[in-house]
């Protein structure tokens, strides 16, 4: 089964063993579940290195910038600015000729280049190679920055209330429309304005608004908005309360989700910014980003869990479980009738 590996299964072979870290006091911020970065305290009180590191091996066109984006998400969402970007880069061994003409490598190293310019990161190193086994290129990037306040997923408080921005399903509003399009009762300038979502899965000017205000914050990516806010949940030890009617949802989505048969809140979500807020900060908060021109909405509450499981309450339905993106059985639906 493609996807991310559980939490059970990462707190039973991964959060324990972590080499040197349990005995590290410059490390804030270790493997934790739905932590989207570390927190490394810089000597001399020079403030906290954020460092997170993603992959990238779904996606073929526009993997670079794709990829940048991710990396940097993650920095930002914990209260930095990404500043420094690794890159390693797997190509299949018998790469076509893009497009352009060029070489696949050549297409990813500019669109690295150019994505990184745009959030103001350096790539500062990485390794590139040729692989007999990839049909397609893997990337995985890692991003880096500093901050004088590190904000983690695990923050939220009882009476916080729950800010997204922008709207739910972006990036996978973008992949149905270029993966499954075809195959949708969607007309054509509903799937391209879908496409152009894609160019909005930075969440880096947003995160530096919020982070003036926020408890926590998380980049909700697979599984959706509604896997990120379980995972603000677990990370935090509270209960997330959720109104569905409350989450934007733009009219390309909802469309194409609809031709699907999946959930905008259980698709791909990169692109949003998921916030818990002090009550008493969020008319402040939504007015520096409505001022920004950067849309966002109220959601839901913080509550405690009062003795029972973290969880997130969606429309009065309890979660608890992890929950699986909806475009995977789709994906393998399409490799089998092939």
């Amino acid at each position: 089964m493609p996807g991310k590996v559980s939490p059970d299964d990462l707190l039973a072979h991964v959060f324990e063993r972590t080499g040197a870290a349990e005995t590290d006091e410059t490390v804030v911020q270790g493997p934790a579940d739905g932590e989207d970065a570390a927190a490394i305290d810089w000597p001399d009180g020079d403030g906290t290195l954020v460092v997170s590191s993603d992959p990238i091996s779904l996606a073929a066109e526009g993997v670079g910038t794709l990829g940048v984006a991710v990396a940097s998400n993650d920095v930002a969402v914990s209260g930095a600015d990404p500043r420094w970007l690794t890159a390693v880069v797997l190509l299949p061994s018998d790469a076509d000729a893009t497009d352009t003409g060029g070489s696949l490598l050549e297409q990813i190293s500019s669109d690295l280049d150019a994505a990184a310019r745009e959030v103001g990161a350096s790539i500062v190193g990485g390794h590139s190679e040729y692989v007999d086994q990839l049909e397609r290129p893997i990337l995985s990037l890692t991003a880096m920055g500093m901050t004088e306040r590190f904000v983690p997923t695990g923050g939220a408080k009882p009476g916080d209330a729950v800010l997204l921005t922008k709207a739910a399903g972006i990036e996978g509003s973008a992949i149905l429309a270029a993966d499954f399009g075809d195959d949708l009762a969607v007309d054509p300038e509903t799937r391209e304005r879908a496409e152009g979502f894609l160019e909005e899965i930075s969440v880096v000017p947003e995160a530096r608004i919020v982070r003036e205000y926020a408890t926590a914050m998380h980049d909700p990516t697979e599984g959706g908005v509604a896997a990120g806010l379980l995972e603000v949940a677990r990370a935090s030890n509270v209960r997330l309360e959720v109104d569905r009617d409350a989450v934007p949802i733009r009219e390309e989505t909802a469309a194409l989700c609809d031709a699907a048969g999946v959930d905008p809140l259980r698709i791909f979500g990169s692109g949003a910014l998921l916030a818990t807020v002090p009550a008493d900060a969020v008319d402040d908060c939504l007015a520096a980003l409505e001022d920004a021109e950067l849309e966002a909405a109220a959601i839901g509450t913080v509550s405690d869990r009062e003795g029972g499981e973290s969880e997130l309450v969606l429309d009065g339905e309890s979660i608890t479980d992890p929950i699986e993106d909806d475009l995977y059985p789709l994906w393998e639906a399409a490799d089998a009738a092939e």
